[in-house]
């Protein structure tokens, strides 16, 4: 049975294997969208969603941190941070619970992340877009790559995203004119051209007393979007030639004490916000740069307009946040206008750029806000990125996307430290990945 099968490849935790063996008869239990519903609840692991929607739907208004209202309809946000896959499990254990559950308890809209999107998509619970009501001339100018992200293996399209995640290298503008003369975005690039150059610069960072990562994560993402084949190929779990590249210029890095073996999101890592971090440059796309990079705080590098852009060694996308309506909601009106206004409205989306610098997922706004300087990001000291990202928005391919892509990436970061740091031999390491991705995954050959 396809339910079974879903189990098996998607058994995250426990609550996530009993979410997709229940995937074909979601809709069934959980009941298709209806309307007269007095509590919009929305499922989210951070704010990011809620600012949109308080600073952007017409006709929302804040009643606390936790509580909206439009119209009649009372919004809730359930908001359960990521760490230890809290929010999957959250929303897991409640979706496997919304048929039986009181009419204002049901879940409206759910979000989901590129990492884990397919363990959703797959099945009933996210419902198809056109049964709620968006058409295919709404959605017409979105990027390609954010309603492939959530394509489900029919071909129907099961949520939608007002963001697209292009990623460029966000360099330190003072470390920039310090060691290589210049901060001038053409000319840094010259010096991060492809991996070759990035390494050289390596060397003349380090020299002048700067890491030229934070960590060796920062990199992960460039190379592992551009790898030639999916992690798992024929049940079998394939580590990429790009994916060593990577591991072979992590070492060498660590060896050389260029960067470190932080994780993502620690304190080490971002320290480098700081002038004092000493970190030259972070691989990521506009939400990293406008929403994680401590631009608020006095004193940070991103306060200052300190940082800049460019294209970097190779094009790559992090991240996105998707927006699914969920079976069984009863305000599929509402559900399906928030997606139209927040994903498919240029005035809006073009409101979102310009307030947020966030980068939108609708071309014409885009190419708009591109050409005009007016756009332009302060944490960038006024240098627009725009166009940069709309070339790596055409470019990004989802046709390695597959539903171990989390739990693999992860797994293979966390061994490879071992090895980073001389703790353990290669090989070593390398086993100690195979093994966690048995456990995780037991359905897998290694």
């Amino acid at each position: 049975m396809k339910s079974k099968l879903m189990a098996a490849l998607l058994s995250l935790t426990m609550a996530a294997g009993m979410l997709a063996g229940c995937g074909k008869g979601g809709s069934s239990g959980a009941g298709k969208a209806t309307d007269g519903g007095k509590v919009l609840n929305i499922y989210a692991w951070n704010e990011e969603f809620k600012s949109r929607v308080t600073d952007h739907y017409p006709g929302y208004e804040e009643v606390d941190a936790t509580t909206g209202k439009v119209g009649d309809v009372t919004v809730k946000w359930n908001i359960t941070p990521n760490q230890d896959n809290a929010y999957q499990n959250h929303l897991d254990e409640t979706l496997l619970n919304q048929d039986k559950a009181a009419a204002d308890d049901k879940i409206d809209i759910f979000l989901v992340e590129a990492d884990y999107a397919l363990k959703y998509v797959d099945t009933d619970y996210a419902l198809p877009v056109k049964d709620l009501g968006l058409t295919d001339e709404d959605l017409k100018n979105q990027y390609k790559y954010t309603q492939d992200v959530m394509t489900d293996s029919k071909g129907v399209l099961k949520g939608t995203s007002w963001q697209g995640c292009p990623g460029v290298l966000i360099y330190n503008r003072e470390a920039a004119t310090e060691v290589l003369g210049s901060d001038d975005p053409s000319e840094v690039q010259k010096a991060v051209a492809d991996w070759d150059s990035f390494e050289k610069t390596a060397e003349k960072m380090k020299d002048a007393g700067y890491n030229m990562t934070a960590t060796t994560n920062d990199a992960y993402r460039v190379f592992s979007n551009n790898v030639s084949g999916k992690w798992v190929q024929d049940g079998k779990v394939v580590l990429d030639d790009n994916i060593k590249n990577w591991i072979d210029l992590s070492k060498n890095m660590m060896d050389a004490g260029e960067t470190t073996s932080a994780d993502l999101w620690s304190p080490d890592w971002s320290a480098g916000f700081y002038p004092d971090g000493k970190v030259f440059c972070y691989f990521g796309p506009a939400w990293l740069i406008n929403f994680s990079m401590a631009a608020d705080e006095a004193g940070s590098i991103a306060n200052a307009g300190g940082w800049g852009a460019t294209e970097g060694p190779q094009g790559f996308f992090w991240g996105g946040t998707w927006i699914c309506g969920c079976a069984g909601t009863d305000n599929k009106t509402l559900v399906c206008d928030i997606m139209k206004q927040l994903t498919c409205n240029e005035e809006i989306m073009l409101d979102i750029v310009k307030k947020d610098s966030d980068f939108v997922n609708n071309k014409p706004a885009m190419e708009k806000a591109a050409a005009d300087d007016s756009f332009a990001f302060p944490v960038l000291g006024g240098q627009n990125p725009l166009p940069m990202f709309c070339a790596g928005a055409e470019k990004c391919d989802l046709s390695n996307q597959s539903a171990y892509d989390q739990g693999c990436n992860e797994e293979l970061q966390r061994a490879m430290r071992n090895y980073f740091e001389g703790n353990a031999s290669y090989d070593e390491a390398y086993e100690q990945f195979t093994k966690a991705i048995g456990e995780k995954y037991p359905e897998l050959a290694q």
